[in-house]
């Protein structure tokens, strides 16, 4: 009685498996065909050709691990550079003739004026701490945000391979965009994120936070750091338009950091100014504000407009973009806190500002190992896009109520 019936999936199996068949011989077919090409040559030729093929294999091989291997990547970096243990804010003496040996500034004389930024950060001008000669030997405290910003450069160029801007990442799958497959684009797209940041804090460095002492201009270094990296993310050695040879963006992105360690030199020596009033840190964290709110806008396009579920090629981009942002304002606001120790405690942001740190910290947690973008009311496939943007939200509230408060 039940002949019929098993014949007829007997049937249904056999043509599956032989279109099956017949798409994998239809993808195999250029490699035989190739190989059976290559057997039949002499020698001569194919030497050159094998070499050529080695060499692609250990090319493709390279790109490959480049994009999987995530080389000290940790969710905890911030430990390593001890925040707590700061004792005075960034710019200001923490020894020699200008600082006391507990660190702090010196009550009265020039040194006092200077630690101003801490005690008085509303009364002190950039003019009146640009006008002040401290003795000679003082140490100044140097600017956490610089140490973070630099450390992530040096994280995202130099302890790994810059992905955006490799030959094979620019070539693509057969001329299509990485970013348009599910495939090695991860890498990529965390890197973009973190350089997002360093961006956004390089460029309210030069404006607001690091000025030259004596003139109250732009810091030279800061300027130079803001410049490269602003430079485009995607240049190799050599280009098409303009046609010709080029330097490559992490040539740019390491002389951007060696700008930023420079300026750090500057401050250790008392020679450059980190201007850490409450009015600048309102305009630092309104930047950031707009900054994660344009990142949590894509999330949100994507998540309502392409419920794709594990099918999405491009929510694995979105969702690794907005991760790297938030590793990398992770680190950057715990420094924040450090520089601005004597703004959060005056104006009672602690709690909160605690808050925000821990919120980044739980956001860095989720990293699922297939990016989901399935409809928010789904039970099959998860949307890890709506996850990251709550959180991302989430973040820039507490960011827009301290920024809030600084304002009254």
């Amino acid at each position: 009685m039940f002949d019929p019936i098993v014949a007829f999936f007997q049937r249904v199996f056999t043509a599956i498996g032989r279109g099956i068949g017949l798409v994998v011989a239809w993808l195999l077919w250029p490699f035989v065909a190739a190989g059976n090409w290559y057997r039949q040559r002499s020698w001569l030729l194919k030497g050159p050709i094998g070499l050529i093929l080695i060499g692609l294999v250990l090319f493709y091989g390279y790109f490959i691990w480049q994009t999987q291997a995530w080389t000290n990547f940790n969710e905890d970096f911030i430990d390593q550079y001890k925040l707590a243990e700061r004792k005075v804010p960034a710019g200001s003496p923490m020894s020699g003739p200008g600082a006391t040996s507990t660190g702090q500034s010196t009550t009265g004389g020039t040194a006092n004026n200077l630690a101003g930024v801490a005690t008085q950060p509303m009364e002190s001008t950039p003019e009146a701490l640009a006008a002040v000669q401290l003795p000679a030997g003082t140490v100044c405290q140097t600017s956490a945000i610089v140490d973070v910003t630099a450390d992530l450069i040096d994280f995202n160029v130099n302890e790994n391979a810059w992905i955006s801007s490799m030959l094979l990442y620019k070539v693509g799958l057969f001329g299509l965009d990485w970013d348009d497959t599910p495939w090695l684009d991860n890498k990529a797209s965390f890197q973009r994120g973190v350089n997002q940041a360093i961006r956004r804090t390089s460029v309210e460095l030069v404006d607001s936070l690091g000025r030259m002492r004596g003139t109250s201009g732009i810091n030279n270094a800061l300027q130079s750091a803001r410049g490269n990296m602003q430079f485009d993310e995607e240049t190799w050695y050599f280009g098409i338009n303009p046609f010709g040879p080029k330097t490559p963006t992490p040539s740019f992105y390491r002389a951007a950091m060696k700008d930023l360690r420079s300026f750090n030199t500057s401050l250790s020596k008392c020679e450059a100014i980190f201007d850490g009033r409450s009015d600048n840190l309102v305009e630092f964290l309104d930047r950031v504000a707009n900054d994660l709110g344009n990142t949590s806008a894509i999330l949100r396009e994507r998540s309502e407009n392409h419920n794709g579920g594990w099918f999405d090629t491009r929510a694995d981009d979105r969702f690794w973009f907005a991760y790297g942002q938030l590793y990398g304002y992770y680190g950057i606001l715990s420094a924040a806190g450090a520089d601005f120790d004597n703004v959060v405690a005056q104006r009672g942001l602690l709690p909160i500002w605690t808050e925000t740190i821990k919120q980044l910290r739980a956001a860095l947690r989720i990293q699922p190992w297939i990016i989901s973008n399935g409809e928010e009311a789904g039970w099959i496939m998860p949307t890890h896009l709506a996850t990251m943007g709550f959180y991302t939200l989430r973040v820039r509230s507490n960011i827009v109520e301290m920024r809030d408060i600084l304002a009254r």
